[in-house]
């Protein structure tokens, strides 16, 4: 077959469009004659990929039952479909051909050869140049920032993800990318759901403890302090009670780091951490205080709490405080250059090890980091949320029984992992039966006793110990200036402009959208108000991007979320002005 037009108009699109999968394919640079040589006609008569057994990938089932239910069925307006493996593209085209413009499609093609005979079969130009249209080459980091961009699909329409069962024949690379995408989606789904329901209140808390956290000191200045450390990272798994007597032993030579919902476990095994760590923003955080037998054990051990948690929680603690910002919340632009602002991850323990690697470790072992349970139960006793059941993910641990687990550990998990795998990180897990965690071997309580495992680590741990004592001083509090006043007239002016287009709606649909995606810029203009406002400008996307048309529905749930918007830049006004105070 010759080469034909479509290939040499599909890839100058692609390569003037900027896409990454055109220098992706320019670097394999597939010899055309080969790859068209493999598409033939099959004995059904339509047009197969000729695999090296001679066999078409469609022989056994023609490309109409394989894609007839592609389509999606809802979501249409704004979703989006993930498809991985183009094959000829007879399933791209039945999705293309079946939705509205504003329903994204991205294509994750693991074979260059595959993709360029897809590219040879269809014009895809006018799909590559109104930004529908994605062809992704196999890169994680790539993947992962194209699938975030589906946030508006994922939070008010819906993500398809489809798997080219024909390719699967080709190699097991089509199973590792599906598993990718599901993998990064799972994730993303945690992350989302988080933001969506939990935003507001999280960095609502910021402000409240802006003042506090001004007060009780920094951790940018514990950067190098871990250098040389060896960090035990205490979690409050099943097996944290029969490992808990060959861990306490070694306390002063290592540094011993857990959450504050770990720290009644410890009380009752007798062990007390060096310091603590908290990150959760729910009403919980108050139960793990309530399960000390005696509050005064954690009068010396310090907490280091996300300033997304609540200020009530905070204050309660009965020992030394340190703030922790995190990403995704008011410090992620205006502190950047002032404080460290972590990437947290969803899970405590995910935190404290990438805390504790900013600071300068790269030795930990884990202990009590099941990450998952059997039926009796799902955590050491002192746990808030101890309890016992056989609902959740299945999988197996390193003696294959089965383990039962939940969407949040398997994300921790992969973050540990991807975490460990740094060449220069080395991480141990005291097994206790739960879910292994590649990069973390396993090791036996007697590997602790070689004089060797924590050999010089009583220095580094008195350094660092020293570092956070140092940290917690008050630190200067920047002032920001109040402004109300001039969000109030911008957005009078707008609702005005809104108003005017509505009384000819129909003729005006496109000035409207363009009006809302101007006053959706305008949310997110300013670095120190923009997290605070993540509903407000999430819904005004939802409702450009989701609806097919904007009528007086629309206007009035605008209205109201001027209203919010609002009263939110008054609160920070309010909390982060110069007139706001803190009383130690």
């Amino acid at each position: 077959m010759p080469i034909t037009s479509f290939l040499v108009d599909n890839l100058t699109a692609l390569a003037k469009a900027g896409a990454p999968v055109a220098a992706w394919l320019a670097k394999h640079d597939p010899d055309p004659e080969i790859i068209f040589g493999r598409i033939v006609k099959n004995r059904h008569g339509t047009l197969d990929w000729r695999m090296d057994n001679g066999q078409g990938i469609f022989e056994a089932l023609p490309p109409a039952l394989h894609y007839r239910d592609w389509r999606p069925s809802e979501g249409l307006e704004g979703g989006a479909t993930v498809i991985v493996g183009t094959a000829l593209g007879y399933g791209l085209n039945h999705v293309l051909t079946g939705v509205p413009p504003s329903h994204r499609i991205v294509v994750l093609e693991p074979r260059p050869d595959l993709l360029m005979a897809c590219l040879s079969q269809t014009d895809y130009r006018p799909f590559i140049a109104n930004g529908q249209l994605t062809f992704l080459p196999p890169e994680r980091q790539l993947l992962e920032k194209t699938l975030h961009g589906l946030d508006v699909s994922f939070l008010f329409a819906r993500i398809n993800v489809r798997n080219d069962m024909p390719s699967t024949q080709l190699g097991p690379e089509y199973a590792q990318c599906a598993g990718l995408v599901r993998a990064i989606l799972e994730n993303m789904s945690v992350d989302l759901t988080t933001l969506r329901l939990k935003q507001e209140v999280m960095v609502g808390n910021e402000l409240r403890n802006f003042s506090r956290a001004m007060h009780d000191g920094s951790l940018a200045r514990m950067a190098g302090a871990a250098t040389g450390l060896t960090a035990v990272l205490l979690g409050a798994g099943p097996s944290l009670p029969r490992l808990a007597p060959a861990v306490a032993r070694h306390r002063d030579k290592a540094l011993f780091a857990t959450a504050l919902q770990t720290l009644p476990a410890l009380e009752r095994l007798g062990i007390k951490p060096h310091l603590c760590l908290a990150i959760d923003f729910n009403t919980d955080m108050g139960k793990c205080l309530s399960n000390l037998r005696d509050p005064a054990f954690a009068a010396d051990v310090p907490l280091i709490y996300s300033t997304k948690m609540q200020p009530e929680v905070v204050e309660r603690y009965p020992g030394p405080t340190l703030p922790l910002w995190t990403e995704g919340g008011m410090a992620t632009y205006v502190l950047k250059d002032l404080e460290l602002v972590l990437d947290a991850g969803g899970n405590v323990g995910v935190t404290l090890e990438r805390f504790l690697t900013w600071a300068g470790a790269r030795r930990f072992v884990l202990v009590g980091q099941d990450l998952a349970w059997r039926a009796d139960a799902t955590h050491a006793a002192g746990h808030h949320a101890a309890t016992s059941g056989t609902s959740g993910i299945r999988l197996k641990n390193r003696d294959g029984e089965t383990l039962f687990t939940h969407l949040g550990f398997v994300a921790a998990k992969r973050d540990l992992e991807k975490d460990f795998a740094a060449p220069d990180v080395r991480a141990y897990n005291l097994y206790g039966g739960g879910a292994v965690i590649a990069g973390a071997p396993e090791i036996d309580p007697d590997t602790l006793d070689d004089p060797a495992f924590f050999a010089g680590q009583g220095m580094a741990l008195r350094v660092f110990l020293d570092a956070l004592a140092r940290a917690a001083a008050p630190r200067t509090r920047p002032v920001f200036s109040q402004k109300a006043g001039e969000w109030a007239s911008s957005l009078k002016n707008a609702s005005k402009r809104l108003e005017k287009l509505m009384r000819k709606a129909d003729k005006h649909q496109g000035e409207l959208k363009h009006l809302l995606g101007q006053i959706q810029l305008f949310l997110r203009h300013d670095p120190l108000y923009m997290p605070y406002l993540y509903n407000e400008i999430m819904e005004l996307a939802g409702m450009i991007h989701t609806r097919p048309r904007i009528g007086v529905k629309e206007m009035t749930q605008f209205q109201a979320l001027r209203k919010r918007v609002l009263a939110k830049i008054r609160e920070i006004d309010a909390l982060l002005g110069p007139t706001d105070s803190f009383a130690a």
